[in-house]
């Protein structure tokens, strides 16, 4: 089986660093799927407009194949192991991952979806797109592993005004809901360390302080 993009994902996120380690929790995320020939077609997209979410199978290109069999999940501080299919981490023996997004407009014509709330770097490969559905996709009842048992919290986020100025409020809000996902590797928790994000062509300072983001300067 050969398979080749049908799109590239242009995103504000480049780089694996920021990115939200799953697609939905930083909802106000704009990105565009764009799609290649012969695919940037409106043939290609005929009655997608129809549905608001869709199933994005892309490539961790910028992490490549592992044949690690067992990977430590953040949710699990990265200090725990299970088996690399019981995860959803991005080292694999196939690098492939997917996503469900939720479509904000589509240009037919230029052949581009506009999405919210990816999970994917700038210049993703894109596979393949499939549009999401509730009877066969929706299953609000189903158990899920140690992540049942592990609950996430939100970091709160401090952002100068003079830094916030400088931002079109839609950046700001999405820089908010990616800082108050905790980008850092789990194993550190240094607050006096200062990590950059590179977000919308910007290097985005900031130091994390007893479940406190303080965004330090902006690039």
């Amino acid at each position: 089986m050969e398979i080749r993009p049908i799109a590239f994902f242009k995103s504000p996120v480049s780089g694996k660093f920021g990115v939200p380690r799953q697609s939905g929790i930083a909802a106000g995320l704009k990105g565009e799927v764009r799609l290649v020939a012969p695919y940037d077609n409106p043939d290609a997209l005929r009655a997608l407009e129809g549905f608001d979410y869709i199933w994005l199978i892309w490539e961790f290109s910028l992490n490549g194949p592992s044949d690690n069999l067992t990977v430590r999940p953040p949710r699990l501080g990265g200090n725990e192991r299970v088996g690399v299919f019981a995860s959803r981490s991005p080292f694999r023996p196939n690098p492939l991952g997917l996503s469900s997004v939720r479509i904000e407009s589509i240009e037919s014509e230029k052949g581009i979806i506009h999405v919210l709330g990816a999970d994917l770097a700038d210049g993703t490969p894109v596979y393949d797109i499939k549009p999401y559905v509730t009877y066969a996709d929706c299953h609000p009842d189903a158990r899920n592993g140690f992540v049942d048992g592990n609950s996430w919290k939100a970091l709160e986020v401090e952002v100068p005004e003079a830094i916030a100025a400088e931002l079109p409020q839609d950046d700001l809000t999405a820089l908010r809901q990616l800082l108050s996902c905790d980008p850092r590797p789990q194993y550190l928790d240094d607050p006096e360390r200062e990590y950059g994000l590179f977000f919308a062509g910007r290097n985005v300072r900031f130091r994390v302080c007893e479940g406190v983001v303080y965004v330090t300067g902006l690039d």
